[in-house]
């Protein structure tokens, strides 16, 4: 089995949160290693020695001599940085010597380097990140999530078919009710790129199409895979993200108004604490960057140990499922028009 290759120097607080998801994810995963971690060797050794983690045989440490800042420019990492830790990471897919990429940092950079030097999947001209939501039932996938902002019809078609494989296979959805991402329900509502998209994914074979969709219903269980441009998906998950912490900051506001909200709260709390489970991007992992000839998996910036821990548990679902050999089969008989 090839190692998955994690670069652990990208996230917002350095390399010590992500080699502890590191530590957890060989400690509760089964199959999690072997791994390589990517990074400055120095520290990630120092951080592996403080966790009792040194010298095991599922770990290897590759050196990278530079990280990827969250202000630089995505090209960086192929150009001023490239021997940054993303670069070296997805270079060790290229080279074979890893079956996937795990990160936590920029992710233009990680977009930008998956696609110059892994390509594309055969028939997939754009790839899109897959952003997993939780529901009042359940869970939907949304693409692209913010990796090609100028998206054509085809594209969305794309999309619509790599998202519902992914939720079939990782998801475990029988039959994903795929959705167009739109500002009406209607088939003619929308712009020049929905309604274009709209026709094309009405004769694609295979999936389930139920038509457009409104940001109404996203979380309310009515649909598995939502497809739309990364500009507008972008929105959607920041928007998203921030309403679920502005929530979380105003209910426990309200809740510490009274002793008797107090005492409610605290016989709740059981129920509180599903629900934050619940909204936790870190319970959901890394998102996949679809479309790529390779697994690579994208991490929140501000990654917990738990998040890395589950992105590379999706890393290798992802490995196990054999997802891209699938996409590919699927895109091989689509005939857009």
């Amino acid at each position: 089995m090839l190692p998955i290759a994690v670069d652990v120097m990208g996230g917002d607080f350095g390399p010590r949160p992500l080699v502890e998801g590191v530590g957890q994810a060989l400690d509760l995963l089964p199959d999690a290693g072997p791994l390589l971690l990517v990074g400055d060797e120095a520290q990630v050794r120092a951080e592996l020695t403080r966790l009792g983690k040194a010298g095991d045989p599922r770990l290897s440490v590759v050196h990278a001599d530079a990280v990827m800042e969250m202000d630089d420019p995505a090209t960086a990492a192929l150009r001023g940085k490239a021997k940054a830790s993303i670069t070296v990471a997805v270079d060790l897919v290229k080279k074979g010597l890893a079956s996937a990429v795990v990160s936590a940092g920029h992710t233009g950079a990680s977009v930008a380097a998956s696609v110059v030097k892994l390509r594309m999947l055969p028939g997939i001209d754009r790839p899109g990140i897959a952003t997993v939501f939780p529901t009042a039932t359940g869970r939907f996938v949304l693409l692209d999530a913010g990796a090609n902002v100028d998206a054509k019809p085809e594209h969305l078609v794309h999309y619509a078919v790599m998202g519902d494989m992914y939720a079939r296979h990782i998801l475990g959805v029988d039959k994903p009710r795929v959705g167009l991402l739109s500002v009406g329900t209607e088939n003619e509502k929308g712009n020049e790129l929905t309604k274009a998209a709209f026709k094309l994914l009405q004769a694609v074979p295979h999936i389930q199409f139920i038509g457009n969709v409104e940001g109404h219903d996203l979380f309310e269980g009515h649909v598995d895979v939502v497809v739309c441009d990364g500009f507008v998906g972008n929105v959607v998950l920041k928007t998203s993200e921030s309403l679920a912490k502005a929530i979380a900051h105003i209910l426990k506001d309200k809740l510490s108004k009274t002793v008797i909200r107090k005492l409610g709260a605290l016989l709740s709390s059981g129920a509180y604490r599903e629900l934050k489970q619940v909204g936790d991007y870190a319970e959901y992992g890394g998102a996949p960057l679809l479309g790529v000839n390779g697994v690579v998996i994208i991490g929140h910036g501000s990654s917990s140990p738990k998040a890395m821990r589950n992105a590379i548990r999706v890393a290798r679902e992802f490995i196990t499922h054999d997802v891209n050999a699938k996409i590919i089969r699927e895109i091989e008989g689509l005939r857009l028009s």
